[in-house]
């Protein structure tokens, strides 16, 4: 079974085509810069890749060049459009409507657009890349996989704010977390690495890029994750602030006479390891000027190191011990000095680190001593493919 796996942004696109059977890839790209100029990147694995340059006013014709590029006979993945079997969606906001995945029925995408209001950025345009791939591919199953399923089975001390009731029931604000995707396949795949028992585990699962958050994982249940009502809430990101006094918001916007819309600019745009570093939210630069001295690039990233240590310390005490602490993610995979940062302030749960091991990039590997109290792993994250199974499970 092929299933073309696609995450639509409000300008760009990624894609993947997986035969589900093998599990492997078929071809892979993504689309840039529509409603402008217009850029896709394809690749067929094996190959080198492809770039086209083209006008994509709409994501329809992003899809429709996709599409056409999967088919090309000369470098395409299939020979025809009838060889896609189903089309997996990331879906970011999901709110307290779906706790699982489900098959795209326009029951169903109604309920989505009634999410827009929580994720205003990514839900319109999550639902605009569907239509087109109904309207281009009109007898193929599409289903829905959203960032926020996984998180919702934590119990209601963990997603509740200290705010008025009523704005819970009127309003839905409440924690709903994010990356949920990547939560749910590190956690099953961390305890299928480890030879554990996922339905008798505490796993904290790091997952660390330029967006970040952190989750605690309870017999196979996510219980308490960082991100909140949006993804601005929880640790130091790339851009992003994290966790902040609310009052700052008013005070900085008196100083420097900004509005709401200002405010929520600096907090998601201008702050994170960029706003305190001066020097970029990637830390391979941030590390380079790291090693180079740079007084607010190790500020940086002792803040980012800190506040994970911090969420992992509060996730053990929320399970009342951890077995496995996995990190996933561009940061989390790959930047082992990050890595021994966070770890460094572990030891009062006996974990020990592997500092060779720990010089690993991208693969799956345990950090940790062999009589380190917890196991410590980089597991690689796989989104793609954990909506490829999941669409797979609803349409097979």
């Amino acid at each position: 079974m092929n299933v073309l796996v696609i995450n639509c942004g409000s300008s760009s696109l990624k894609y993947q085509l997986i035969n589900s059977d093998s599990e492997a890839v078929l071809a892979k790209g993504l689309c840039e810069r529509i409603g402008l100029d217009g850029r896709l990147v394809y690749q067929k694995i094996g190959m080198d890749k492809e770039i086209t340059e083209s006008a994509m006013p709409t994501h329809k014709e992003a899809i429709q060049m996709v599409l056409d590029a999967l088919v090309n006979p000369k470098s395409g993945a299939i020979e025809s459009l009838s060889e896609i079997d189903a089309v997996g969606h990331r879906v970011v906001h999901g709110a307290e409507k779906f706790a699982a995945s489900f098959v795209l029925t326009e029951e169903v995408l109604a309920q989505v657009e009634e999410c827009n209001d929580l994720a205003p950025l990514h839900n319109p345009a999550n639902l605009i890349g569907i239509r087109a791939c109904q309207e281009l591919m009109p007898n193929v199953p599409m289903v829905g996989v959203f960032d926020t399923a996984f998180h919702q089975t934590m119990p209601r001390k963990a997603y509740l704010y200290g705010l008025p009731y009523e704005y819970y029931e009127k309003y839905q604000v409440r924690r709903y977390g994010f990356h949920g995707t990547s939560h749910s396949f590190v956690s099953k795949r961390c305890a299928e690495f480890l030879n554990m028992d996922l339905n008798n585990s505490k796993i904290i699962v790091a997952h660390l890029g330029n967006g970040a958050s952190i989750s605690a994982v309870l017999n196979g249940s996510c219980v308490d994750t960082s991100m909140g009502l949006t993804p601005l809430e929880g640790l130091v990101m790339g851009t992003r602030s994290g966790d902040i006094d609310p009052a700052i918001m008013e005070y900085i916007a008196k100083k420097e006479n900004l509005d709401i819309e200002g405010i929520m600019n600096v907090l998601n745009k201008k702050s994170g390891v960029e706003g305190i570093s001066g020097v970029s939210s990637d830390f391979r630069d941030l590390e380079a000027a790291y090693n180079e001295g740079n007084e607010r690039a190790k500020d940086a990233c002792e803040v980012f190191a800190y506040r994970v240590a911090k969420y992992i310390g509060a996730y053990a005490a929320a399970m009342n011990g951890v077995d496995a602490i996995a990190f996933t993610a561009g940061i989390g995979e790959n930047t082992s000095f990050i890595r021994s940062m966070i770890l460094a302030y572990l030891g009062y749960l006996g974990i020990a680190v592997d500092e060779e091991a720990n010089q690993v990039r991208g693969e799956e590997r345990v950090i940790s001593t062999q009589d380190s109290g917890v196991k410590v792993c980089v597991i690689p994250t796989n989104e793609e493919l954990a909506i490829c199974r999941e669409t797979v499970a609803l349409v097979k």
